[in-house]
């Protein structure tokens, strides 16, 4: 039986945005195994998708010549150990590293391109060595992969493509039928709920600004924090943070969840100010259960909505323009709010199927 790997920088993005693409390799008869670093998500690889796991050790915001390159070792050896025909790289660290140990064994791979993340967000020169191997990286993968447009540009106009096939897609896609269209909570007050990973970088910080405006001004709304603490990143949010904003009444933290969809259906709109995206799951996921955004004005955010028909654009790192955009939300009427959602839905049907995504995979693989 022929082996594919799947490689990420966490079990979580695995499970919860490639777990269609898993269950349609193992379809195919091809043995799926999953190296990324333990975390919760581990064991429901192998128990609820029938994939291996080989446990990475990897730490997502080091930058140790050390822990690095040992890393980078324990990928080559992995790959070396398994052979495998075809290597699908996601998240940053492992299109590089997975794309360098692929190269070396000459094992045919591709690279998703799922955001710039923190090496093009910041600037340093640490990272623009890593934005030179990556461009390096790429041009020896099979094919590239691109969740917005403009990231796609960066990466053309600084060289970081060469004549790699590549294809557009719409993020990693969304499940219609299992994010099905909800009514809007029939409440007055208002809810708002942002869910990402409790990273600085995705806007966790400007969104308990923003709620602290409207706290302070008297406007009667609910404001969820959804998502996991302890994230292996530079700009980690703290649980002292979130301890604070819960202590000062102005958000309800819910922790993490394996099941996004009762918080959504509970919420009038979603919020995502995130200073850069690939393409946000937690949109399209909100967007197909009828919930409009409000994202940052930022790549790969702005691909994600309608701007003014299934969402709305703030200014990224500015919770003063978050809580503006959210304010005009609560001035809305009901059937302008209805309207919105309905939109989103419609728009997620006609453009952004779960199924296109893995259907790209298979093409792929397949040569």
């Amino acid at each position: 039986m022929d082996t594919v790997f799947l490689t990420s920088n966490t079990s979580w993005y695995l499970y919860n945005f490639r777990k269609s693409t898993i269950s349609a390799l193992k379809d195919q008869g091809y043995k799926v195994v999953c190296l990324s670093p333990l975390d919760d998500f581990s064991q429901r690889l192998e128990y609820e998708l029938g994939a291996e796991h080989v446990p990475l050790p990897m730490v997502g915001k080091s930058t140790g010549a050390l822990q690095e390159l040992r890393s980078l070792l324990f990928i080559w050896q992995t790959f070396r150990r398994h052979k495998p025909v075809f290597v699908f790289n996601f998240t940053i660290k492992l299109n590089l590293y997975g794309g360098l140990a692929c190269t070396v064994l000459r094992v045919p791979f591709s690279n998703n391109v799922s955001g710039l993340g923190t090496a093009f967000i910041h600037d340093s020169w640490l990272f623009r060595r890593v934005r030179q191997v990556y461009g390096w990286v790429n041009r020896r993968a099979r094919h590239l992969f691109f969740q917005n447009e403009e990231d796609l540009a960066v990466f053309r106009n600084a060289g970081l493509l060469g004549d790699t096939p590549l294809t557009l897609l719409p993020g990693s896609g969304v499940d219609l039928e299992h994010f099905s269209m909800q009514p809007l909570p029939a409440t007055e007050t208002i809810t708002f709920v942002m869910i990402a990973r409790l990273m600085g970088d995705k806007g966790v910080r400007e969104y308990a600004g923003a709620c602290r405006l409207l706290k302070a001004q008297g406007f009667p709304v609910r404001c969820l924090l959804v998502g996991p603490l302890g994230v292996s990143n530079h700009s980690a949010v703290s649980e002292a943070e979130v301890a604070g904003w819960q202590g000062d009444g102005i958000l309800e933290y819910r922790g993490a969840t394996d099941d996004v969809r009762p918080v959504i259906a509970e919420s009038h709109v979603l919020v995502l100010p995130s200073y850069r995206e690939g393409m946000p799951r937690t949109v399209l996921e909100a967007a197909a259960m009828g919930r409009p955004a409000i994202v940052t004005d930022v790549p790969g955010c702005r691909q994600a909505i309608e701007a003014g028909k299934t969402g709305w654009l703030c200014e990224a790192r500015s919770a003063e323009s978050l809580a503006e955009q959210m304010l005009k939300f609560i001035a809305m009427g009901e059937e302008d709010r209805q309207q919105a959602g309905v939109a989103a839905r419609a728009r997620m049907e006609a453009s952004f199927s779960e199924a296109r995504v893995v259907q790209a995979y298979l093409d792929c693989l397949a040569g």
